[in-house]
């Protein structure tokens, strides 16, 4: 996609960056991507290398900035699970979703060990869950599982209408997105880097989670303009926003950019009229107020670190169809 039209994507946030990106991100090099999970890729050394310039662990360090090494590690796993379960699934059919997604879960909460589960990617699960167990109270932990369940809602959404190649609506398309897109879970560890875990009523008040959710659209919005190019070339332009718009309204894909970047400017507004305004949260205002400067800070984040990610701006920095139906495990 025109560099030029991402340009005009603006965030008035600021931008930090994990001093312990560098470090995490050669562990996931060499320790995760050629180690522990090389046999995913075994003999494909040129798609490990494409996980490698994805950078998850500078995607992390963007989001999670004032984490210490031990607590952005899990997140910087999780991100490289984000990858791979993305791809392996690739091609499933919603029912294969909608099993990996009961097996996930059930690793996520202890209820199977990953041998049980039989998935591929089920030992890294399981060590997530040992990692963010250090870390992460009940109700922290039960929020972050809530969020993965409907990233996989989402996932099999896609599915469905992939497998009819018909395009959804554009507010269905994107409240799929929203789930999918897998930024919620990231959200929902903020406890982990704050070490100052809400309470139900903070977590659960309407002006929270609608601040949650305008920062996911937001970055949907920025994500579509930039994927579209991939999707593309994945079959996934019916999940795509701006192929949904581009679709239902009849207009070109540069108009339909527009208008999906109309909508982004639309949430950036509302908010940052929510933030100036905060109801009262009594002794947690402070908290508050700091747990939303976080929201803020994945969007700008994300930005600045996924603008030249080859991922996302070219059509051979993910893995080719071909390798994806080779590598297709059972389910």
């Amino acid at each position: 996609m025109n560099p030029q039209m991402l340009s005009r994507f603006h965030y008035p946030f600021p931008t930090l960056k994990n001093p312990f990106a560098e470090a995490l991100q050669e562990l996931t090099e060499n320790e995760w991507i050629d180690k522990e999970y090389c046999w995913l890729y075994q003999n494909d050394e040129a798609t490990r290398l494409k996980y490698k310039r994805t950078q998850t662990a500078h995607i992390a360090s963007q989001w999670f900035p004032t984490a210490s090494y031990e607590r952005l590690q899990p997140v910087c796993r999780l991100m490289l699970w984000t990858l791979y379960n993305d791809d392996i699934y690739e091609e499933a059919s919603p029912e294969e979703i909608r099993l990996v997604h009961k097996h996930t879960i059930a690793i996520l909460k202890g209820e199977i060990s990953a041998e049980e589960s039989g998935l591929p990617l089920g030992q890294l699960l399981a060590s997530l869950r040992a990692e963010l167990l250090k870390f992460l109270g009940t109700d922290s932990l039960n929020r972050f599982v809530a969020a993965l369940s409907s990233y996989f809602i989402g996932l099999e959404q896609e599915m469905i209408y992939k497998f009819r190649k018909i395009f959804p609506g554009v507010e269905e398309c994107l409240t799929i997105r929203e789930n999918s897109l897998c930024l919620r879970p990231f959200l929902e560890l903020a406890d982990m880097e704050t070490r100052q875990p809400l309470p139900d009523e903070i977590h659960d008040h309407p002006v929270m989670q609608r601040l949650m959710s305008l920062a996911i659209r937001m970055m949907v919005c920025f994500n579509e303009v930039q994927s579209v190019v991939k999707d593309e070339a994945t079959d996934g332009i019916y999940y795509n926003v701006v192929k949904a718009i581009q679709h239902n309204r009849d207009i070109s894909l540069e108009e339909a950019c527009l208008e999906d970047l109309h909508m982004h400017n639309e949430y950036l507004r509302e908010f940052i009229h929510l933030q100036s305004f905060l109801p009262d949260f009594g002794k947690w205002q402070d908290v508050v107020v700091n747990r939303v400067h976080y929201i803020s800070m994945t969007l700008s984040g994300w930005k600045s670190v996924s603008f030249n990610l080859p991922r996302y701006n070219s059509i051979d920095g993910f893995p080719a169809a071909s390798t994806l139906r080779q590598q297709k495990y059972k389910i």
